[in-house]
């Protein structure tokens, strides 16, 4: 996934479906500069990552 549309889905009011290695994800924040994402699954909130932008995979 591009850093604008993870931005953009970061942001966004809807929920929309990403998965990260076959598994839902939240979008918490996004690094341009590292190339990253902060994510949390969304069957477990409070465990947060820091992943590849290229690893996101919309659905």
């Amino acid at each position: 996934m591009d850093a604008k549309r993870a931005r953009e889905i970061a942001s966004s009011p809807t929920m929309i479906n990403v998965t990260y290695n076959g598994t839902p994800i939240y979008i918490e924040s996004v690094n341009e500069s590292s190339g990253t994402a902060n994510i949390h699954n969304l069957n477990q909130p409070d465990k947060k990552q820091q992943v590849p932008l290229t690893s996101l995979k919309e659905q």
